[in-house]
């Protein structure tokens, strides 16, 4: 029987108040606990950011999210994980309906795409401009 790898994203707030080293290793924590688990697509560190509503009193927190295909099993344990250590805020994992690979593929092939079509753009000026120049 084939495996079952489904698209996750994952969002966690860490808590800003105990400094930033601690910050900063809880986010390579959670984020190495997911390589190791799973294949990561892409990782956005936000960064810290004033929160909509005072968490436990706290005004801001440190956002991350993390894109990563991974078995079924793996997003529940990573949500206990997350309930589990006090320095994360808040956290939410969501299963998507799309691939993520497949998604930021095409999106970099788009990007490519269009950076292409501008360079093409910007060297049939300059052959206009060099022919207008010659018939002077």
């Amino acid at each position: 029987m084939e495996k079952v790898i489904n698209s996750y994203e994952s969002l966690f707030i860490v808590d800003v108040t105990k400094g930033e080293t601690v910050t900063d290793a809880t986010v390579n924590k959670f984020l190495s606990l997911i390589e190791a688990n799973a294949e990561v697509v892409d990782v956005a560190k936000w960064g810290k950011r004033r929160l909509a509503y005072a968490i436990n009193d706290m005004p801001e927190g440190y956002y991350v999210v993390a894109t990563f295909k991974a078995e079924p099993s793996f997003p529940s344990e990573l949500e206990r994980l997350f309930n589990i250590d006090e320095t994360i805020m808040r956290s939410m994992v969501l299963r998507l309906e799309y691939d993520a690979a497949e998604k930021k593929a095409a999106k970099i092939a788009a990007a490519e795409a269009a950076e292409a079509a501008a360079a093409a753009a910007e060297t049939e000026t300059v052959a206009e401009e060099t022919v207008a120049a010659d018939a002077e």
